[in-house]
């Protein structure tokens, strides 16, 4: 009866060891596969998406910002395939106008991105900025991982807190960006005699230029 006994302590002891250096394990695993706040691209640049307003206002707010190499308008958090931009200004499409930010994570953090996001529009406009207005000019912050999105809900939720106000700004899991036309891109830059840069765009991205100086492009 003793040998059984020790036996069976024996047994024990050997299945208590091996259930703690599995959980150990399966600890280890887990940090290592956890999924980074960033989604690189393969050239170790990485890619946010963002809709406020006019795409051509927002392009350009991003475009000055240090560790943004590029930003291409489009739309994103519809339901049908292919928008365009005449299709998206009806409202029925659901998409609204949304850019991608492809930038350095080593210069520019996800969160910063999400800080200049708020601090470059009015935060409680519904369905537009100034007078944009409709759907496709609401704001949407795209999240692509849990990370991401509890970054986003954070700083809405004490954005919120902090002016005694309603965020108007979605929160949506990304699903796909659909590049606009070419004659979006970079419209600021090639069209500066425009009014509706001169009169809307330019003082927009003036107002983000005087609240934020330090994330700015030298």
């Amino acid at each position: 009866m003793k040998t059984l006994i020790l036996s069976l302590i024996t047994v024990l002891a050997f299945s208590c060891q091996n259930t703690a250096q599995n959980a150990n394990s399966k600890k280890q695993q887990d940090i290592t596969t956890a999924k980074p706040i960033e989604v690189p691209m393969e050239n170790g640049l990485a890619k946010a998406y963002f809709a406020s307003g006019c795409f051509w206002c927002v392009e350009a707010i991003y475009e000055h910002v240090n560790g943004v190499t590029e930003v291409y308008n489009g739309y994103s958090g519809g339901h049908t395939k292919n928008p365009t931009y005449q299709s998206s200004n009806t409202g029925r499409t659901g998409h609204a106008e949304a850019v991608e930010v492809i930038y350095n994570p080593k210069i520019v953090s996800f969160k910063t991105l999400v800080d200049i996001y708020f601090a470059s529009q009015n935060v409680t406009q519904v369905n537009g900025q100034g007078n944009d207005r409709g759907s496709q000019y609401r704001s949407i912050l795209f999240y692509q991982n849990d990370a991401q999105k509890q970054i986003i809900t954070s700083k809405k939720t004490a954005l919120a807190t902090q002016l005694d106000v309603k965020i108007a700004a979605e929160v949506y899991p990304f699903q796909k960006f659909w590049l606009g036309e070419d004659y979006h891109q970079d419209y600021e830059k090639r069209h500066p005699e425009n009014g509706y840069i001169q009169n809307v765009s330019v003082p927009r991205l003036n107002r983000f230029k005087a609240k934020m100086p330090s994330v700015l492009k030298k």
